[in-house]
């Protein structure tokens, strides 16, 4: 393993030190966001399928894969001991036994661990270790920050690109297309998940829609993009969008005060020591003052699985750290729901407060 690597399992061995575990199980998939995980502990990138990495609180780790998938993906990256089994939870249950581990830590236990996986590990004690996982790998080191970095560059300019083929009466598809070449040319691959919110000319509606041929766009749109580039760290960067002939609904105009100071609140709350549950308070209280409700989570921490713990929202009084990484979007809505505005951000705790690492101002954007 490189430096990199042997830090990442120091910090996820004390994670599990901390929780009494024998062994972890860290559990990935292709579901878009969520293959992440395994990349993260072994340097290979799922393709196809799932897999799970097993790290043992002494000895080496390995990742198991199910058989079929041998010739699926670039197998000579991965850096750990590689498994090929027809039921890759009974080659763990069987490890696990032979090594007398009882109790077994399992990332991606509610979502991503397969029901014929879970079942054969049923026999010993398994923990869900969704959040502490999560929290062993929040704070990023300088070459995760290299990535993400430029992850948003690249997010920043398919936003770019994105406005510059907008126009009313264009279709939602022909415009993303244009901003997903940009992606797939600087080496995001399969790794976007991008969609628009629309409405009528004046307002946006809360629902996320797939960018279709069908979704003729109006006078407003307000697009969601959401990539991880060549260095698989995801982030999102994206802002509202109107024609210069739109007539914005009054809710609308409200929310983008509100919007401006979140903009001015998370500079200001983002701090080491300040609590997830109290940046939640300081962004959303323009929102909260002005009779909106905030839809989608407010924000989150993001890395190589697009949604990380610790969340940003009410009760979590997780303490953000240096060089967390938070993507924010406050999903504002109107108390008919009918209106709705929503832009994202990737930010950066620092000692001196968040910083925004993208370089667009917080606005909607004309053209």
């Amino acid at each position: 393993m490189d430096a990199e690597l042997e830090r990442r399992y120091a910090n996820v061995r004390a994670a599990m030190a901390a929780h009494g575990l024998d062994a972890l199980v860290v559990s990935g998939s292709e579901y878009t966001g969520f293959e992440g995980a395994v990349t993260y502990l072994t340097g290979f990138q799922i393709v196809h399928r799932y897999a799970y990495v097993v790290v043992p609180g002494e000895g080496d780790p390995s990742v198991v894969f199910p058989s079929e998938a041998r010739y699926v993906g670039e197998h000579a990256t991965a850096r750990i001991e590689q498994v090929f089994h027809d039921r890759p939870g009974e080659h763990i249950a069987d490890r696990a036994r032979g090594a007398g581990w009882r109790r077994l830590g399992v990332y991606g236990l509610d979502y991503v661990m397969t029901v014929r996986d879970y079942r054969a590990l049923e026999t010993l004690e398994v923990v869900p270790f969704d959040v502490e996982f999560d929290l062993a790998r929040a704070v990023k080191s300088e070459a995760e920050l290299e990535s993400v970095r430029d992850s948003v560059r690249i997010n920043e300019r398919g936003f770019e690109i994105f406005l510059e083929h907008y126009a009313p009466g264009r279709t939602a598809a022909e415009v993303m297309a244009a901003a997903e070449e940009w992606f797939v040319a600087e080496g995001c691959g399969r790794l976007t998940m991008n969609m628009v919110l629309t409405g009528s000319d004046s307002a946006a509606r809360p629902e996320f829609k797939i960018a279709r041929r069908d979704e003729v766009l109006g006078e407003l749109v307000l697009p969601s993009l959401e990539v991880a580039g060549p260095g698989m760290h995801w982030v999102e960067v994206s802002r509202a969008i109107a024609a210069r002939e739109a007539r914005l609904s009054d809710d609308t105009k409200r929310m983008l005060e509100a919007y401006v100071e979140y903009f001015a609140a998370a500079r200001d709350s983002m701090r080491p020591g300040a609590s997830c549950h109290d940046v939640h308070r300081a962004v959303s209280a323009g929102f909260v003052r002005r009779g909106y409700h905030l839809g989608h989570v407010t924000g989150h921490s993001i890395g190589m699985t697009m949604i990380e713990f610790p969340k940003i929202g009410e009760g979590v009084e997780t303490e953000l750290a240096e060089n967390m990484v938070l993507s924010m979007h406050p999903h504002a809505i109107a108390a008919v729901g009918d209106d709705c505005l929503y832009m994202q951000e990737t930010w950066l705790v620092t000692s001196e407060g968040g910083v925004p690492l993208s370089r667009l101002p917080m606005e909607i954007f004309v053209r």
